[in-house]
């Protein structure tokens, strides 16, 4: 006997980028859509059967493809200093608490960037997953010897990157690559050179090729980037500077790129920059540059994908993505086209094969947002409920968004 129920939805934003569809009717059968058509097409269906959210907008659950769970995001610098020091039996709750708050802002989906010691990897080995959460994890990063890269990963020695590799036994889900530095708060434009060279990177792809994963690499100014891009390298993160040559090369190859804009413009909310030495013109003018390489990614047909670096300072987990989408908008992009970059095209990053959409046959897992698409993203950070299989998520509403 199969379980059946229709739900009346005054929006549908399903993540494939299509237009918003109004006033539909949904059926879903044992957890799946069986079907979804016009409201005013819906014959033989009792009206008293109907879950009524004519109110409300649905969209599929949100990816956020690149966030750092040990890291707080506080602004006191005492906290910042201590995390990068502490220890798991210190972080374990820390990085509860900040998956907590990305299911709660309906990110059911995580890939965490690296730490220095796989505490990610470690807290998802030990506690088991989240009861309605998908974590990926990098474990921990790889850079070269003396450059960015300590606070979330290790160095390969003398053995080589490639090497260093193939004999690492930890069971991540991908591979991160530190490929530059940092993104610089003082010199406007500023690139920094390689970590790893080009032979270097080609045959670190297809060593990670051959244990099944993908390569996401930390990469800003135009050297990096081309040379991750051209060794087939699966996602560049922040791209900063990266130019529009590189961006042709990602939409030629379908590289997929994570710009995680909101980071310079929550440095600019949060960074005392007498204490930082920083420039706030410069990060202004950094934030800028990234929103023209958005729009000019768009023109080109760049798959984007949506992630926010949560951790960096200001960066709150489960609330920058509504920061990232509000950037995207001022980018240029629909509400449609931003949730499907904060949905189907993370899950395609991430290999969840199925997910990211809800179309007919999908899995009926949805967030509800009260209103009509035009208060979006602003309501996603006030959810009215989370749906998983076709019914209402228990934990969700037993564990509602509060800060603690």
């Amino acid at each position: 006997m199969n379980n059946t129920s229709y739900i009346h939805v005054g929006w549908l934003v399903d993540g494939t980028g299509r237009p918003v569809q109004k006033k539909v009717l949904l059926k879903i059968v044992d957890g799946r859509f069986a079907s979804i058509e016009p409201f005013s097409q819906a014959l033989g269906v009792d009206p008293s059967a109907v879950i009524d959210l004519s109110h409300c907008t649905l969209v599929p659950p949100l990816v956020d493809s690149h966030v750092h769970l040990f890291m707080s995001a506080a602004s006191d610098s005492r906290i910042r200093k201590n995390q990068l020091v502490a220890g798991y039996e210190e972080l374990r709750s820390v990085i509860a608490q900040h998956l907590h708050y990305l299911f709660t802002h309906g990110v059911l989906t995580v890939r965490d960037g690296g730490d220095r010691g796989g505490f990610a990897l470690k807290y998802r080995s030990e506690q088991g997953s989240h009861p309605e959460m998908v974590i990926k994890t990098a474990g921990r990063a790889w850079h070269s010897e003396g450059r960015y890269g300590g606070l979330i990963g290790r160095y390969p020695g003398t053995r080589g990157i490639v090497k260093a590799y193939e004999e690492d036994s930890e069971q991540s889900d991908c591979l991160k690559l530190v490929m530059s530095g940092l993104n610089s708060l003082k010199q406007y434009g500023k690139e920094t050179a390689p970590q790893f060279t080009a032979e270097e990177v080609a045959n670190l792809v297809k060593a990670a090729a051959r244990k099944g994963q993908k390569v996401m690499v930390h990469a800003n100014g135009q050297v990096p980037v081309r040379i991750a891009v051209d060794a087939g390298c699966h996602s560049i993160e922040h791209g900063f500077f990266m130019g529009r040559e590189n961006l042709q090369r990602m939409a030629d190859k379908g590289t997929s790129w994570v710009p995680t804009v909101y980071t310079m413009k929550a440095y600019a909310e949060n960074l005392n920059p007498a204490q930082e030495g920083a420039d706030l013109q410069v990060i202004e003018k950094n934030v800028h540059h990234q929103l023209k390489q958005l729009q000019t990614a768009r023109e080109l047909g760049v798959e984007v994908v949506l992630g926010t670096d949560a951790g960096s300072l200001g960066v709150l987990h489960g609330e920058s993505m509504v920061e990232e989408m509000k950037l995207f908008r001022k980018a240029g992009f629909s509400i449609a086209e931003i949730i499907r970059c904060a949905s189907l095209n993370g899950s395609k990053l991430l290999g969840l094969e199925g997910d990211g959409t809800l179309t007919v046959g999908s899995r009926a897992t949805f967030l509800v947002s009260r209103g009509a698409p035009s208060q979006l993203p602003r309501k996603l950070s006030y959810l009215e409920d989370i749906y998983t299989d076709g019914s209402p998520s228990e934990f969700y509403r037993k564990n509602p968004f509060k800060y603690t």
